[in-house]
């Protein structure tokens, strides 16, 4: 027999966990990423109509550079926060899902952490 209340039962399973949390973190990361983004559209514009040299010295700026990698940090968290919805929800089995969000996780930082070393090369060496 079973004495335990349907919130006792539910305490510490499923998104009764962190749920909140990973819903505001995506929000947040959205919202960061509207203004970036269109930050970024403006990067991409003068790299469509600027040489080589003007838009190297545009992007050594600090405050470019640091924008960059502020979308790119948001942008691959905002991913990462994505796929571990979708993967929770599709993949079948606990331990299949455990090791996909893991793997998703790290692919995502990986690819950040390239990008913020090829922007770092950038910016340093010119």
């Amino acid at each position: 027999m079973d004495f335990k209340t349907p919130i006792a039962k539910a305490q510490g399973l499923g998104s009764a966990k962190t749920g909140t949390m990973h819903w505001w973190l995506q929000r947040v990361t959205a919202v960061a990423l509207l203004p970036l983004s269109y930050w970024l559209l403006a990067f991409l514009s003068l790299c469509m109509s600027a040489s080589y040299q003007q838009t190297l010295t545009w992007l050594q700026m600090p405050w470019h550079s640091a924008c960059l990698a502020a979308w790119v940090l948001a942008a691959f968290y905002h991913a990462a926060l994505g796929v571990q919805v979708v993967i929770e929800d599709y993949v079948p089995g606990e331990a299949r899902k455990i090791l996909s969000v893991w793997l998703a996780n790290l692919v995502f930082g990986l690819l950040a952490l390239t990008a913020l070393l090829a922007l770092l090369r950038i910016v340093v060496k010119g």
